[in-house]
């Protein structure tokens, strides 16, 4: 047997286990160079923690006298005050005018998690206020993203006096520019990215604007929101707004919404994030909220919530009803109260998930074809364009980001209507920031529309300026991509045995959880297991067994490895050693507790070491 030559790691002084080429192609990197594996040490002595977990608090930039916050973090110590953001003030005295006076307030969100959870923390609160705020979430289809004139226009209909946007708004000038003609007041409560021109409005509340200096950049929408929140709960408290008959609101009780918006929204688990998610993760625990747990019994979510469940079986549910079903599904399921009602409606969320993963794979399939046919034989090129008529447009940022993890470049997926005009999404890797691309190319006359964040974005263009719309990415991200795509590493935090690997350790590994972006899960190397078993299951997954040299076993996981580079060695190497690399997991069945790591890299030992016990 020919095994490809990915597979075959070649001796270097700097690799991990002596892998410089995996089987992904990866060179293999210890987190920790010589001054991060002294501080794991002083860690790990210091505050009397285990090795493995101080050199994984070490590998994320953590100092030796921050450790016990980082261990603990808290949303008391880690808020800023609120009127460090940009009109915020302003925000906070507007909302608590209309709470004063008994106004309707609309509230306008994005159709996606970060939307709908914003849009749901938001109106719970008003709710608190007295108030009964309209809601409007926007057709993917028909109306597109961010406030539209025709929606605008019905909401002041209905006697609105304030429109709130939440998780859109900073770009839409001339929408808002209407409802100002309409006689309401605008608040716009924003995370994207923004040039100079900005809307007229009240107060636009977006810590990305360029005369923003509170650092808060990071935080998801729904995270934005909850700062809000507290500044307008302060400002209300200085009005004697709150009694004992209308107590002031806990806000601290809604962290399920900021931590399913924050880990959806894919923001960075650094600084306050990560007391959102610690916290609300805490709060998704104690099963008290009748939307969030109808949600995670329709997903089948066994032992307590983590992180990745939030973003792989939480997130896309609520997202269903956005991208292929009614956009305020979501916002409903949260706002419910009877328990009935909600299952219902997170029933219906699972169903239309379980279509929308049949539309995806359809048009994923054509969509790869398509980017191997333009890459063409070399591999060549820094950006992947593919567009089609018959794709969904609920579906192009999903099938967007799988390209950009198989071909390691960024990646747009541009449905076409039958109108000649085409919508899509972008999804980026490390260090190539597509939204200001993106922005540049609207400035430009490429775009028709089009914004984002660094990691992703939104296009709208004409049909005929597709070919304009790539050889234009392809100029103003070459550098860039060139430069992220040199050297292709993945680091590793430690390694283990296959003895070593228990749920305990696990426990003990996630102390410095949550993981997501920002805040990496570990990564653990097992070093020259025996592969005994492998075999397809599922959806292109790959269930696994390995046995280290004192007979323990450990099971495993590669997921959508079927004809990928890392599922055909896999397949081929049953019954060999090999370095196996991945993150671990404790999964939960019928009341039994068992490890399991999710497989991410292998490579052959060049040189069979000692067994490791």
């Amino acid at each position: 047997m020919t095994l490809p030559a990915s597979a075959l790691p070649v001796e270097a002084p700097d690799a991990f286990l002596g892998v410089s080429h995996s089987a992904t192609g990866r060179l293999w990197r210890d987190r920790l160079d010589a001054r991060g594996a002294a501080r794991a040490l002083a860690i790990a002595q210091r505050h009397q923690l285990p090795e493995m977990l101080a050199r994984v608090i070490a590998g994320r930039g953590v100092e030796v006298d921050a450790v016990a916050d980082f261990l603990d973090p808290t949303i008391r110590r880690l808020m800023p005050d609120p009127f460090t953001v940009t009109q915020m003030e302003a925000a906070a005295k507007r909302l608590a005018d209309a709470a004063m006076r008994g106004e309707t307030v609309a509230i306008f969100g994005d159709y996606d998690v970060d939307g709908a959870t914003s849009a749901a923390l938001l109106a719970w609160h008003l709710r608190h206020c007295g108030l009964d705020p309209l809601i409007h979430i926007p057709d993917r289809i028909f109306e597109g993203y961010g406030p539209n004139v025709e929606a605008i226009n019905a909401l002041a209909a209905r006697g609105a006096t304030l429109l709130v946007t939440v998780d859109c708004g900073t770009t839409s000038i001339e929408p808002l520019a209407v409802a100002k003609q309409q006689g309401m007041s605008v608040v716009v409560i924003d995370h994207h990215q923004c040039g100079d021109d900005l809307p007229e409005v009240e107060a636009l509340v977006n810590p990305n604007r360029p005369d923003d200096l509170s650092g808060l950049g990071h935080l998801a929408a729904v995270g934005l929101v909850l700062v809000t929140l507290v500044a307008l709960n302060r400002e209300l408290r200085q009005r004697g707004f709150w009694t004992d008959e209308r107590p002031e609101p806990d806000l601290l009780n809604m962290l399920h919404h900021v931590a399913l918006g924050t880990v959806a929204d894919v923001a960075p688990l650094t600084g306050l994030n990560r007391a959102f998610v610690a916290k609300g993760l805490i709060a998704l625990r104690r099963r008290d909220h009748v939307g969030h747990t109808a949600l995670m019994d329709v997903a089948r979510l066994n032992g307590p919530p983590e992180a990745w469940h939030l973003g792989f079986m939480l997130g896309p549910r609520i997202n269903a009803g956005g991208r292929i079903g009614r956009a305020d599904l979501g916002v409903r399921l949260l706002l419910e109260g009877d328990v009935s009602e909600a299952a219902r409606i997170a029933a219906e969320l699972d169903r239309l998930n379980v279509e929308r993963r049949v539309i995806e794979q359809a048009a994923e399939a054509q969509a790869e074809a398509e980017a191997l046919a333009s890459l063409g034989l070399e591999d060549k090129g820094a950006v992947i364009v593919t567009a089609s008529e018959g794709w969904h447009p609920g579906v192009v940022g999903l099938v967007a980001s799988r390209l950009k993890d198989k071909f390691s470049r960024p990646a747009f997926v541009v449905a076409l209507e039958p109108g000649g005009i085409g919508t899509g999404s972008g999804r980026s890797i490390g260090g190539v920031d597509l939204g200001k691309a993106v922005r540049q190319a609207v400035t430009d006359g490429v775009l028709l529309k089009g914004g984002g964040h660094a990691m992703a974005a939104g296009v709208t263009l004409r049909k005929e300026r597709l070919a304009e719309f790539r050889a234009y990415m392809e100029k103003a991200l070459a550098a860039d991509v060139a430069r992220s795509r040199h050297v292709r590493e993945l680091f590793i935090d430690g390694a283990v045995s296959a003895r070593a690997v228990t749920p305990e350790f696990v426990a003990t590994l996630n102390r410095a959880g949550p993981f997501g972006a920002g805040n990496p899960e570990p990564v653990v190397a097992l070093p020259s297991h025996q592969l005994i078993y492998a075999d397809e299951v599922g959806q292109a997954h790959l269930r696994l067994r390995f046995k280290s040299g004192d007979g323990a076993i450990v099971n495993g996981i590669a997921f959508r490895a079927i004809g990928q580079p890392l599922g055909n060695v896999l397949t081929q190497m049953r019954g060999q050693p090999l370095h196996v690399a991945g993150s671990l997991a404790v999964d939960r069945w019928q009341g039994a507790e068992r490890v399991q790591l999710r497989v991410s890299d292998v490579a052959l030992p060049t040189v069979q070491p000692e067994i490791i016990r």
